[in-house]
């Protein structure tokens, strides 16, 4: 029989930083298990590409969401990660916080221990920012943090007219002052990405009290009675039952941590019912909740010094690889976009609402996965809600824990929603036809000239409309009825069992979520570790 203290399910951002954190005491045997490969490649390393991990077929669980009526039917594919580091080895790097009146938020919806002041000690703690050390940021942490590699011209541009339009200047989005324009950071470190497994897991993986195994799929987690008391999984083919003397941390993503529940039968009573799963637990907030960014992108012809698309097609692309490989520089060495501005959708909203994100960029992602930079030269400008009140759910498609889980995310239901998108696309106009900025511009060709009243811009919503992949809050932490965590994320009504991940979340961050759900498992190790829960009496 194997046995370990702790079995963590999911070695993506959240599992790298637990596995870290626990086996920090030597006392602690843990096993992290994984049903990904090893991210060790070189397009996983080089920034800039994550164009070629999109669609990827080993590194991306390759999820789509249910057919959605408000969207004409349209199913829209959701990539998620699947390997050590999970999605933080194949997202755009971008790191953002949130609001401190976020995690302020979350302490009011009855999460005592989740407040601002309360979470920036672990934020502080995960980073190493190149900028240095204050009041609001870290250094000497395992995650570094950077500015882009380039700044573009254009991009300077876009900030300058920002601030002309009056939206503030922040030197810093994770400091003092969130809402503005600025200029963004990211996970890379000297040209490379730092996914968490790079930064948090890769360090201690010789340490001899963690077991890593990828390849491994778990199919449910066990009970006696009401206890979790380990894991049934398929590694390599084989079916095994694996045991843990203290907890079981579930920490597989917001798609993947409410579906297992459910597999194990802890979730909705009719949810459990049509699959034929026997129901161990009742709890109906499993795989509800579901939040994410939905978000818009526009699109204009530019000036040819205010894009790098040509330096990145052709003949001048391999230039670029040579000069990457060299240097670890340039424009392969750049995350996904460089600017963000967090502005309010209308003056009646107490704090930004909208994230604005600046690209020197542009290219076209075909049906059959490819992705193209564009010919010409481009920028591009997106814009999503950031504290949506659309919620959907993650159910299950079967029985079959290699079945996808079914997502349904309900997007544009909501008519406030709705508004605060079209606020953002005409916010992005009236920047974009601000000097100086407006200078560089040819046309704007998405939505285009033609899109102007607001049925319009919903019908544009409606046909290219995406995800941020910010998704989040399936298995929320809360008091109420529907929370699935209480505020030291125990599953609740289940004894020795944790979910620590962005599922936890009672409400999305303002902004892209990596950096938070970092936070979480950090300040999860810690709460494991302050439990100190005895080691179970196992009969063999």
């Amino acid at each position: 029989m194997e046995i370990y203290d702790y079995i963590i399910i999911g070695a993506g951002s959240a599992g790298c930083v637990l596995a870290r954190g626990l086996t920090d005491n030597p006392e602690n045997r843990v096993l992290l298990l994984e049903a990904g490969p090893s991210t060790d490649r070189f397009w996983v390393h080089t920034p800039a590409g994550m164009a070629k991990l999109f669609w990827h077929k080993e590194l991306n669980w390759n999820y789509s969401t249910e057919p959605m009526p408000a969207l004409g039917g349209r199913q829209m594919y959701w990539p998620r990660g699947k390997g050590l580091g999970g999605s933080s080895s194949i997202n755009g790097m971008i790191f953002i916080r949130g609001h401190a009146r976020d995690f302020d938020a979350w302490r009011d919806m009855g999460n005592p221990g989740w407040g601002y002041q309360d979470v920036l000690p672990y934020f502080k703690r995960i980073e190493h920012n190149e900028r240095g050390a204050d009041a609001y940021r870290g250094a000497g942490g395992p995650m570094w943090i950077s500015d882009p590699a380039l700044k573009m011209p254009s991009s300077f541009d876009f900030i300058a007219s920002a601030e002309r339009v009056g939206i503030p200047r922040t030197e810093d989005m994770n400091g003092e002052l969130h809402d503005g324009v600025g200029f963004m950071q990211h996970t890379i470190r000297k040209g490379r990405r730092q996914s968490a497994y790079v930064a948090f897991l890769k360090p201690v993986e010789h340490r001899r009290n963690l077991t890593v195994r990828t390849g491994c799929l778990v199919q449910r987690i066990l009970f006696e009675n009401t206890t979790a008391t380990g894991v049934e999984v398929i590694c390599g083919g084989t079916r095994q039952m694996i045991t843990a003397a203290k907890e079981v941390i579930v920490s597989a993503g917001s798609l993947n941590s409410p579906k297992l529940l459910m597999l194990s039968g802890v979730g909705p009573r009719e949810e459990l019912q049509r699959h034929g799963i026997r129901q161990l637990h009742e709890l109906p907030g499993v795989g509800a909740n579901l939040q994410d960014h939905f978000y818009v992108h526009t699109a204009c012809r530019s000036t040819a010094s205010s894009s790098y698309n040509h330096n990145i097609r052709g003949i001048r692309k391999y230039v670029e690889g040579a000069r990457y490989l060299l240097t670890k520089g340039g424009y392969l060495a750049l995350g996904a976009s460089q600017v963000a501005a967090f502005v309010k959708s209308s003056p009646e909203v107490d704090y930004a609402d909208l994230q604005i994100s600046f690209r020197p960029m542009t290219f076209t992602f075909h049906a059959s996965g490819h992705l193209e930079v564009d010919p010409q030269p481009g920028v591009g400008v997106s814009v999503y809600v950031l504290r949506p009140k659309t919620t959907g759910s993650v159910t299950l498609h079967s029985a079959n824990p290699a079945d996808p889980p079914k997502c349904t995310p309900n997007f544009l239901t909501d008519q406030d929603d709705v508004r605060a998108m079209i606020s953002g696309i005409r916010q992005i106009r009236k920047i974009m036809g601000t000097a100086p900025i407006a200078a560089r511009i040819v046309n704007e060709y998405l939505p285009g000239p033609q899109v102007q009243t607001d049925e319009q811009m919903l019908k544009f919503m409606v046909e290219t409309g995406n995800t941020a992949s910010h998704q989040s809050s399936t298995c929320k932490m809360g008091a109420d009825a529907m929370a699935v965590v209480d505020e030291r994320l125990r599953v609740r009504g289940i004894g020795r069992l944790r979910v620590v991940d962005a599922s936890i979340m009672p409400q999305v961050t303002s902004g892209n979520i990596n950096a938070p759900t970092l936070m979480i498992a950090a300040k999860g190790s810690d709460m494991i570790d302050q439990d100190g829960l005895s080691r179970r009496t196992i009969h063999v």
